[in-house]
């Protein structure tokens, strides 16, 4: 079974606590605080796995949870980091968040790594907070959660050429041919229900990866037919292979498929356009197919055509040929086009470190902060220090000024994050 769309859910470990202690040594006066700082949690990464295929694992397991950090240690000892949890994936794997679509990694090459969910801060000990006015602070930061996130994979097809055509117009017997490759074959539409690969090896040290695609219909663009299981999957070929039955077997017009076709690959992605193709005019051992050849020509320009029978084997080892000689070319202009690099130049801005926004909800007045959200979690409220520290950021960031300005009055309840307060002159 060919799995090429997956949806999970990757949780990165929470950082650990840090550690509220002190030096308790002889001969040691006034030993002050000792306590760690809490570990890293581990990130998820995924990585590309060369012997991987399909997307099948990820039906079975769906929840990648990494571990979290551990926590300080008194006698100032850093909490152990936990290790990053990696994720195998096959070559071609595009990865978007699911909420809003964004493309989070776009994984190609062997080896090539992408941090999908970052772990956790570890909260910093009590020692990390002394200074000259508190000597020995009561308080230590809990740990940051870890991302957490519901990713879409999808997994696009790595071919140098692909092999596009309506149903049954001999893509599936072209790739038995030319290669290894063994896909179903039989008289009847969409035998081909997932793609596949075959090495073409051309005799001379070259060689190259074929694409066998399902057959594509009118309407694939709006998902009819095999619709966006193909489509997505012609995006990273170089070459585009269009194969035509010329003998009309099947009472279907040759110029008419190939138009069809060349619109649906177009809207699809409207930089198909510009791929570059040629034209196989299969069957050409049946009659007709010659005739239909001579009307093709006549009416379809600026394209290669190369006359073949897949059963026969007529013509094939020309067009093999050539397909390598084009993906040679275009191999040598896609290198050309990479730009050497360069020293990325970083400007920050000087805009307030803490961003905010109050709006009311009732009798409730609520301090929206991505910012304060993670100060809340990280913050522990038992602590009378932290407290503290917690008030004397909400003044200085001047969160108590907005919601003075915003019509809060002494004994109000303000809610910051999942923690609610009242308000206090």
């Amino acid at each position: 079974m060919f799995v090429d769309v997956a949806k999970v859910e990757v949780k990165a470990g929470d950082g650990g606590n840090g550690m509220v202690a002190y030096r308790r040594e002889k001969y040691v006066p006034m030993g002050g605080p000792a306590g760690g700082d809490g570990g890293h949690g581990g990130a998820v990464i995924f990585i590309v796995e060369p012997g991987l295929r399909t997307l099948m694992d990820f039906r079975y397991q769906r929840h990648f949870r990494a571990k979290p950090g551990e926590n300080g240690r008194p006698k100032n000892q850093h909490g152990s980091n936990a290790p990053d949890l990696y994720v195998k994936v096959p070559p071609g794997t595009v990865v978007r968040d699911a909420i809003t679509n964004d493309l989070i990694a776009d994984l190609t090459d062997i080896g090539q790594q992408a941090v999908i969910a970052k772990g956790g801060r570890g909260g910093r000990g009590n020692v990390r907070f002394a200074n000259s006015k508190n000597k020995a602070p009561d308080m230590a930061e809990r740990g940051e959660p870890g991302e957490v996130k519901d990713v879409i994979l999808e997994l696009k097809l790595l071919a140098d050429a692909g092999l596009v055509g309506f149903p049954s117009v001999g893509k599936s017997t072209l790739l038995s041919v030319v290669s290894a490759a063994r896909p179903k074959i039989a008289s009847y539409h969409f035998t081909t229900l997932s793609p596949h690969l075959g090495v073409v090896s051309l005799g001379d040290e070259r060689s190259f990866v074929l694409a066998d695609l399902p057959g594509l219909i009118e309407g694939a663009h709006e998902g009819q037919g095999l619709g966006h299981e193909f489509l997505r999957h012609i995006e990273r070929t170089l070459l585009l292979v269009h194969v035509i039955d010329m003998a009309a077997t099947e009472d279907r017009d040759p110029i008419a498929d190939y138009h069809t076709i060349r619109k649906e690959l177009v809207q699809y992605n409207a930089q198909l356009a510009a791929r570059k193709q040629l034209v196989v005019a299969n069957k050409m051992d049946l009659p007709n197919a010659q005739k239909n050849l001579d009307q093709f020509r006549l009416e379809v320009k600026d394209v290669e055509i190369y006359p073949i029978s897949a059963v026969s084997r007529d013509g094939i080892d020309e067009l093999m040929q050539r397909i390598g000689d084009l993906l040679d070319q275009l191999h040598r202009a896609q290198e050309a086009n990479i730009s050497p690099d360069v020293d990325e130049v970083v400007y920050r801005s000087r805009a307030p470190r803490l961003v905010f926004n109050v709006t009311r909800d009732d009798a409730v007045f609520v301090v929206e902060s991505e910012e304060l959200d993670k100060l809340v979690t990280m913050t522990n409220f038992d602590q009378y220090d932290a407290v503290k520290r917690f008030q004397t950021i909400l003044r200085r960031s001047g969160v108590d000024a907005a919601l003075r300005a915003n019509g809060a009055k002494d004994g109000d309840l303000i809610r910051v994050g999942d923690m609610e307060f009242d308000f206090v002159e």
